[in-house]
């Protein structure tokens, strides 16, 4: 399973519209609005790094109002 943060740059008043396309991505555990350098923060699992790709390439990039977007893997640290 991976797992990443991606921040979005969005069109101004198309936050909410996006927002709404989100959460309907599978995958999509969390879309939220956010105050700050970026737009919304989306959190999303995928089986893995390709299927993840191929999420925010296709899916979350072709939402009409995305601008651009950043993303933030996230890394499993083991403790010793």
């Amino acid at each position: 399973m991976v797992r990443a943060y991606v921040l979005l740059t969005i069109e101004i008043g198309k936050v909410e519209k996006v927002i709404e396309e989100l959460k309907k991505i599978p995958g999509v555990t969390k879309a939220d609005a956010v105050t700050g350098p970026y737009d919304a923060i989306v959190h999303i699992e995928a089986n893995d790094l390709g299927e993840l790709t191929r999420k925010i390439l296709h899916d979350i990039h072709n939402i009409d109002g995305v601008i651009d977007t950043t993303t933030a893997i996230v890394v499993e640290i083991e403790e010793s």
